[in-house]
């Protein structure tokens, strides 16, 4: 069995944790709960002939003035950088951090996640912000945490990323 470490990253409140615990046990919940530092999942997938147990590594959310520590990220295959539809200010934040990831710990294959996808009347990213991330030459799919759709292919692109 083929074991790969990916950190789940972005900025606080995009939903994280919520696409973890829907991927892992197909559950959403409406409460909030902010984590603190890093909650670690497993979770074992089968794609193109091999076993592969992922090592979700859920980190704390990246804020203003509060940057994720790079020792969760050491170690990782991959990431999966969130953001959330609903919030503009979460696109930049990711990006601020994708470019202190490939700074601290070099390339690393990155999925991004546009979460909230469900929200359609509360959605402000436009074709412009999409320019912007597939010009990084990145896989990007749109999520939702609530309902799961996405969920499995942003997953699914994560892990053929780090095989």
């Amino acid at each position: 069995m083929i074991k790969r470490k990916v950190a789940m990253v972005g900025a606080a409140g995009v939903g994280k944790t919520s696409l973890v615990r829907q991927y892992v046990s197909g559950l959403f919940d409406e409460k909030y709960l902010t984590t603190i530092g890093v909650k670690v999942d497993e979770k074992v997938v089968r794609v193109a002939d091999n076993e592969v147990k992922l090592l979700l590594w859920d980190v704390a959310g990246a804020e203003e003035h509060f940057s994720i520590p790079m020792s969760y990220i050491r170690g990782a295959s991959g990431c999966l950088l969130v953001m959330d539809g609903t919030r503009r200010t979460t696109v930049d934040l990711g990006l601020q951090l994708w470019e202190e990831i490939q700074e601290e710990i070099g390339p690393l294959p990155f999925v991004v996640a546009l979460n909230k996808v469900d929200l359609v009347q509360e959605w402000v990213l436009d074709d412009g912000i999409l320019e912007i991330l597939k010009a990084r030459q990145v896989s990007i799919v749109r999520s939702s945490a609530k309902t799961g759709q996405g969920v499995e292919a942003a997953f699914h692109a994560l892990t053929q990323c780090v095989l």
